[in-house]
């Protein structure tokens, strides 16, 4: 009886509705600091360790790093052709991230921790991040400039981080020259080209014109050639140096410095070396482009591409809500046309995004754009300009996905504010247009950011559309650069979304690039939380704004 009354009290749903938000707080706490700990812990200098594995009646040494670790039945394992005692019913093994992948064919390989020992953890192991075929476990022999040895022995370590440095620069120098000033160069090119085309097109090939236009690339080619010098003497510069190292079996390895991103002896790092290591690794995976087919290196472009599609999917979706809201609140005859727009367009906030995808890329791409080109861009053909997958379609897509969450929580503000408000704006004078612009407007701006947060949320994570109307694996350029008009709405740009799709799913060496899903997954719940969170801030100012005034 107590117990029936208990329930009735409500005090019981009570309870069990603070219980359910407590498990779901904790299961998304949970999840992120799991993605968390997998994505982040990757960018820690981890130690290698060297150790004697004895498998098959042969021994050999190993070098590299306890990447993962798994516990299998025997039976299953003496199924797969693996060699087991025949007195064990359960065996550990180990995932060995030992690199080398240009020496060993393979930079992981699975062992049995039975068969693993005398494991150490020399301070001489060298772990080299480079620029191709991954990581690189080995012990510095010597350091060598055009052939000749110039350091050795304790004194080779110096010099190989001094030399590495300066190849580093000479990177910088060449990136800066190549995607800088020959690629304005290339864009400047592409212009006069197009231009040419467009006289030809109209008929207006002048003798006059055609020398401009051979004068103006005179001076772009001469500009090349500089430039080109100045590219070869940076390559040769770059090519000048190398270093022998020892590798696992002790064969020699002789590698140029040029294909070395950072070298460090983690195994002789303290705490706060490694610490440091731990946020340039970091701070270089948020500023640099990617490598290795997107296994390697940072995420620069899909950052800037995911904020700046957000950004331009915000601006394109708002004053379109807010239009089609107010009309449908303030204007529109409240009939069954009306209710019927209503009802399409909380339907159409259910349809599934691929959906809009392929309307986007059959009317914005290929039917929208493609008239754009004929129209606009006739020089250009048969090469497409906005009839292809870019930037300013991936943008519409998404704002057309949101716009019903931006119809509907702009309505509601609407629907919010007090009948008197509005007639005694009316009676003071103020025309309909005055009241809607002074009064309702101001008023609905908390709920317009609502609807905002919410469009920003769905849009940031969206990828099923975008690899449909302008996301791609990797972007040569980014959507903006110094070249007018400077945002280039025809680009193609990279996306976290897509990105942890691609390293996930799509990746040569799915091992190496498991930390980066979780670390991009990570950024990019960060950046949404971000953009959300901004909202969120300025929606809360203007609520606090006009409290006394719907009071």
């Amino acid at each position: 009886m107590k117990l029936r009354e208990y329930f009735r009290s409500g005090e019981a749903w009570v309870w069990l509705n603070a219980g359910a938000v407590a498990i779901s707080l904790i299961m998304v706490i949970g999840i992120l600091g799991l993605v968390a700990v997998r994505g982040l812990g990757h960018f820690w200098p981890a130690d290698v360790m060297q150790a004697q594995y004895s498998y098959q009646g042969q021994t050999q040494t190993i070098i590299g790093e306890i990447y993962d670790e798994k516990i299998d039945t025997a039976a299953r394992l003496r199924e797969s052709g693996v060699e087991v005692a025949a007195n064990v019913d359960t065996v550990t093994r180990y995932s060995i991230k030992q690199g080398n992948k240009d020496v060993t064919g393979q930079d992981f390989r699975w062992v049995l921790a039975s068969n693993l020992h005398d494991r150490q953890y020399p301070e001489d192991i060298v772990t080299l991040e480079r620029y191709e075929w991954g990581t690189f476990y080995g012990r510095l022999k010597a350091v060598k400039e055009n052939g000749t040895v110039v350091a050795e022995g304790d004194k080779a370590w110096d010099e190989l981080q001094n030399r590495i440095a300066r190849t580093n620069s000479f990177h910088d120098q060449i990136a800066e020259i190549e995607k800088g000033e020959i690629g304005t160069i290339n864009f400047q090119l592409e212009k006069l080209r197009l231009a040419e085309r467009k006289l030809e097109l109209e008929n207006k090939l002048t003798e006059a014109a055609l020398a401009d236009l051979a004068a103006k690339r005179d001076v772009q080619h001469k500009k090349y050639e500089g430039l080109k010098g100045q590219l070869e003497q940076l390559q040769r510069d770059m090519q000048r140096d190398s270093a022998v190292f020892v590798v696992a079996d002790g064969s020699e390895k002789e590698i140029p410095l040029s294909k070395i991103v950072a070298a460090h002896k983690p195994n002789a790092m303290s705490v706060f070396a490694k610490l440091g290591a731990y946020g340039h690794n970091v701070w270089s995976f948020l500023s640099d482009d990617p490598r290795e087919a997107n296994t390697e290196g940072g995420v620069f472009p899909a950052i800037f591409g995911t904020v700046l599609m957000v950004f331009m999917m915000t601006i394109i979706v708002t004053p379109l809500g807010i239009v089609a809201a107010i009309y449908l609140r303030e204007y529109a005859s409240q009939g069954i046309i009306t209710q019927t727009v209503r009802i399409a367009v909380n339907n159409l906030a259910g349809v599934p995004s691929i959906v809009y995808g392929v309307f986007g890329l059959g009317f914005f791409v290929y039917f929208l754009g493609g008239n754009i080109d004929r129209l606009f861009y006739p020089e250009s053909a048969p090469a497409p300009v906005f009839g292809t997958p870019g930037l300013l379609w991936s943008a519409i897509t998404l704002a057309l996905l949101t716009l019903p969450v931006m119809i509907v929580s702009t309505e509601e503000g609407l629907s919010r504010i007090p009948r008197a408000l509005k007639e005694g704006s009316l009676a003071l004078g103020a025309t309909k247009a005055e009241t809607l612009w002074r009064v309702i407007l101001p008023m609905t701006m908390p709920s317009i950011m609502t609807g905002m947060i919410l469009a920003i949320a769905r849009a940031a994570g969206e990828v099923a559309p975008l690899m449909l109307v302008g996301v791609v694996k990797l972007a040569p350029t980014l959507p903006v650069d110094l070249n007018a008009p400077f945002i280039h709405l025809e680009r193609k740009f990279m996306h976290l979304g897509f990105h942890i799709y691609d390293v996930g799913f799509q990746s040569p060496n799915v091992e190496a690039a498991r930390p980066l899903v979780y670390a991009t997954a990570f950024l990019l719940v960060l950046v949404v939380a971000t953009l959300n969170l901004s909202a969120v801030a300025l929606r809360n100012r203007l609520r606090e704004k006009y409290k006394a005034l719907e009071s």
